[in-house]
């Protein structure tokens, strides 16, 4: 499967904001397009083995088979997610269209351990990247397990700004300790362009 065409695919999930915003605005009316960073990433598309594509989407969605005890399996090995008792952050994005935050709540009752949901504002890209220094957006935490979308977001809370901070008093809980940061320019290797790189404007 061509990146390209994946990339069409996931536009015409949202064709309103991806395909025909950039048509009124920058074909017919002749405008500029806006300056976002975040389109490097939707640019940075790859090709996908079919048997690969296939595999994943018929058993990932369609069989929903990775909740299901033993319904795959990995090098003779079957997959059972409701063994995993590790705490769990679950992190989506209420306007997800790839990933409905409905569904990976219900997801996220299937694990065995301790599970912490967390919903930010925003999509899958906007809603993650979002930095604690920008102030943007808001998310939405809840103190009980409730794998009703609707119920859930009744009882959450909504916090302002990014949930990244969030996120980092949850992973204290798990471990505290620290290790000094790595400076990649510190390394052998040298920098051979500025972030984020050539490749990402190829056409």
């Amino acid at each position: 499967l061509e990146g390209n065409a994946m990339k069409v695919t996931f536009n015409m999930l949202r064709a309103n904001d991806l395909i025909w915003t950039f048509v009124v605005n920058n074909y017919l009316l002749g405008r500029e397009p806006f300056p976002f960073d975040l389109l490097y990433w939707n640019s940075d598309s790859t090709n996908l083995p079919a048997a690969m594509h296939t595999y994943y989407l018929r058993h990932m969605y369609i069989n929903n088979d990775l909740v299901k005890p033993g319904a795959i399996s990995v090098c003779g090995v079957p997959v059972d997610i409701s063994t995993i008792d590790t705490p769990a952050y679950f992190l989506s994005t209420r306007e997800d269209h790839i990933a409905p935050w409905a569904a990976t709540l219900a997801g996220a009752t299937h694990l065995k351990g301790p599970i912490t949901f967390t919903l930010a504002a925003s999509g899958h890209i906007a809603g993650v990247v979002n930095p604690p220094a920008s102030g943007k957006y808001c998310y939405w935490t809840a103190p009980e397990k409730n794998n009703d979308p609707d119920a859930w977001l009744k009882q959450a809370k909504e916090h302002a700004g990014s949930w990244w901070p969030h996120w980092q008093k949850w992973i204290e809980k798990q471990d505290d300790s620290q290790v000094p940061a790595v400076n990649p320019a510190a390394g052998p290797l040298k920098s051979l362009v500025p972030a984020p790189g050539t490749y990402v404007k190829k056409r």
